[in-house]
């Protein structure tokens, strides 16, 4: 039975109140691990590390902060198997996935930041003879970073590198439901020589750690991943307090098919952006919207390609559809299946658990779910399921498409396939979200920023605003 620590100051230590807490591996639905039951203590710990810290690592050179960026980077590729490994585990995702997307990506992020911070530059501005203004762009102190489950290193890394970059300490706080890779990059931190109290993970419960983080009145600065709901809870905390905020938040993503599509190419992304990761990614599109010209068509070559879906072992190198992430996340997901055929829908295939054989038997598994006949307004289509469920809806006309597509509360991503760039235009124009994909999904530069409107969140990560984010611009003028 692994047991994991925090690490605070540099150190990999146990609660201060000794307590831990059970991880469930979502494959079998058995305990495989103990989680620290970490409180305000360890938060206060953690906090005065950081605080301490900060005073060197803000005024390193930013070559010394890269290298150590570059240094993290470079351990997590030669630790690939072993974290994909780990992160299959403790989430239940394929570990193809893992391998391919996850692993990678936290990597990547590392290397981003570490190069990035090289090239990030201020403004300056002449007034003629009279005197010269520019900004500096200084670390804002310590950061609070909490991130979700779906994508635990992934989100992870790309909260703490750009803080670290930045010059900014951070206690950070991993998701108490998969907490095994934040753990481990504490071990690669050692490793790769991160100086004490530069970076702090505190394991535990959201009500305890996460609030504790939030309402700390000397971190100025949330940076914050996961359900809408929390997210306006964090804001009625921390806005209050004038704490930077950024929020990257729930998702009901519109995926609309037009006739003239590259029909093969549209059908091979629509499966992925549909069930990847189990459909939990904030990203997917869970409602697809076809043109009706082919949408009988598209429904039964979709359906059938559902139905070829692999379910199973996410250690198995054929699974294409893994294990939710918990046995609450799963019966939240079939109780909206339930919710779709009392509200009128038909279910075109999946719709149940899915019971495995011999030591997967208790997983949480759940067969690929396409619902047709549902209203664009009901709940089903209306509130995030965050799960392998998708429904499918014909539309006749650009208009009618975009009023079903900015119905919801929420606006982060969306997809367009289309052949017509005028019509692309025109779409990605007037769609209310953060990301517009034109014939792609998931196509990600990491300069670009990303962020949603309405519910989906406040702020953009990526690029230089994940740097400016961590930043606070101060002007000097001097006169001539």
């Amino acid at each position: 039975m692994i047991k994991l620590k925090n690490y605070i100051n540099g150190q990999l230590i146990e609660p201060i109140s000794n307590l831990y807490f059970d991880n469930y591996q979502p494959s079998t639905g058995k305990v495989y691990s103990q989680i620290p039951d970490s409180d305000e203590k360890d938060v206060e710990l953690a906090y005065v590390a950081a605080k301490n810290a900060f005073h060197s690592w803000s005024v390193l050179p930013k070559e010394q902060r890269s290298k150590i960026l570059l240094k993290i980077s470079s351990l997590i590729e030669k630790n690939l198997d072993k974290l994909a490994l780990a992160e299959s585990i403790d989430n239940g995702k394929p570990l193809k996935l893992a391998k391919t997307v996850d692993i990678p990506r936290a990597a990547a992020n590392f290397n981003f930041y570490g190069t990035g911070i090289l090239h990030y530059a201020a403004n300056s501005h002449s007034m003629e003879e009279t005197a010269v203004n520019y900004t500096l762009r200084q670390p804002v102190g310590v950061a609070g970073c909490i991130s979700p489950w779906n994508l635990p290193l992934y989100l992870f890394s790309w909260k703490i590198a750009p803080a670290l970059a930045a010059g900014c300490t951070v206690v950070a706080k991993p998701s108490e439901i998969t907490p095994m890779t934040a753990f481990l990059l504490s071990e690669i931190c050692i490793e790769a020589g991160l100086p004490n109290g530069v970076l702090n993970i505190v394991h535990g419960l959201g009500s305890k750690v996460g609030n504790a983080i939030v309402s700390h009145p000397n971190i100025p600065l949330i940076s914050f991943t996961g359900g809408t709901v929390t997210g306006k809870h964090i804001a009625s905390i921390a806005a209050p307090m004038f704490k930077k905020l950024s929020l990257e938040l729930g998702g009901k993503n519109p995926n609309i098919i037009f006739a003239d599509c590259d029909y093969d190419k549209m059908l091979s992304t629509t499966m992925h952006s549909s069930f990847a990761n189990q459909g939990q990614i904030c990203l997917c599109g869970s409602r697809i919207f076809i043109e009706r010209k082919i949408y009988e068509k598209f429904k039964v070559d979709f359906v059938n390609k559902t139905k070829q879906l692999t379910i199973g072992n996410p250690l198995d190198e054929k699974t294409k559809i893994g294990a939710v992430v918990s046995k609450q996340h799963q019966e939240k997901i079939l109780s909206y299946i339930e919710l779709a055929k009392k509200e009128g829908g038909t279910i075109l295939c999946g719709g149940n658990k899915i019971i495995l054989e011999n030591e997967l038997s208790q997983g949480y598994y759940i067969a690929p779910t396409i619902i047709e006949g549902l209203d664009y307004n009901c709940r089903t289509n209306q509130e995030e399921i965050f799960g392998p469920v998708v429904t499918i809806t014909p539309f006749d006309t650009e208009d009618e498409v975009l009023k079903m597509a900015n119905s919801t509360i929420y606006g982060l991503a969306s997809v367009v396939w289309t052949e017509n760039i005028t019509k692309a235009q025109k779409m990605a124009n007037q769609l209310h979200a953060g990301i517009v994909w034109i014939n792609c999904w998931l196509l990600r530069d990491l300069r670009t920023p990303f962020g949603g409107v309405k519910a989906s969140g406040v702020g953009r990560e990526g690029g230089f605003e994940a740097l400016d984010f961590f930043t606070e611009p101060k002007n000097v003028c001097i006169k001539l």
